[in-house]
């Protein structure tokens, strides 16, 4: 379905990116891969899912806090690979703590990182994608873009900012072929919501299987996580045909959160 197009998956190294970035590939997306830590392995489970299709793979290490870095690696996806047809900003960042005790200096990086970095890759895949007339920019928000909770300030607000952001690029692209809408997922066992099961399960004295439950119970209806694969299947969809007059949704995947 996607034969010839070019996927740049933000923060696609673990976890949600790295699903979606599969899904992507298995419809035969070329993915440029973003984040930190290893890249190999991913590129290699990248490279294996998009294999009957023939897709060739790319990295960058951009830095998404850093607006330089940021260009650096647009303009390196667009020198190797022509352009980028389908954006997904999924890089994010978590901290928890009371507005009070909420370090400067995290806020400025969870804001950066969660909401600017989506601006400036958006900005600069716009201008080819409207040439194209054709292009997907799919925002990886959270049901925490819908709803919120305490403890997570700048993680809701900058949420919030993500889901706004796609409504407005979805307007001003509206009578085009571009499109932009957002995916908000609840609980998924990435690396960053382990640690919330791993504290959990220290606070309360309990076994990790017991803190998962704990950890559903609280917010999530369907006592399930959802998976990466789900999520990266949503993300196909956006860019089939089907999805060519879905604008500006904040679509959650979240087991009944936010319908509570």
């Amino acid at each position: 379905m996607l034969k010839g197009k070019t996927a740049l998956v933000t923060g696609s190294t673990s976890g949600i990116g790295l699903g979606i970035a599969m899904a992507l590939a298995r419809q035969g997306a070329n993915i440029v891969l973003n984040g930190f830590g290893d890249a190999d392995g991913p590129r290699a489970q990248v490279l294996e899912a998009g294999r009957a299709a023939g897709i060739k793979t790319g990295y960058h290490g951009a830095d998404m806090s850093k607006p330089g870095d940021i260009q650096d690696m647009m303009d390196y996806a667009a020198k190797d690979f022509g352009r980028v047809d389908i954006l997904v900003n999924n890089a994010g960042i978590q901290y928890v703590s009371a507005i009070q005790d909420f370090p400067v200096e995290r806020w400025d990086a969870i804001i950066a990182i969660n909401l600017s970095s989506a601006f400036h890759t958006t900005r600069l895949a716009l201008p080819a994608m409207l040439a194209a007339n054709w292009g997907r920019i799919i925002n990886v928000a959270s049901v925490h873009g819908l709803v919120a909770s305490a403890q997570k300030s700048a993680y809701v607000a900058a949420k919030h900012g993500i889901v706004g952001l796609t409504k407005v690029t979805a307007l001003e692209t509206a009578p085009t072929g571009v499109t932009c809408n957002a995916i908000c997922p609840g609980w998924v066992l990435t690396p960053l919501v382990q640690k919330q099961v791993d504290a959990k399960a220290a606070e309360k004295g309990i076994s990790n299987e017991d803190a998962k439950k704990l950890l559903l119970g609280e917010k999530e209806p369907s006592m399930h996580f959802t998976t990466p694969e789900q999520l990266g299947e949503l993300a196909a969809f956006f860019c089939s045909p089907a999805g060519d007059n879905v604008r500006g949704v904040a679509w959650n995947m979240d087991g009944g959160w936010a319908a509570q």
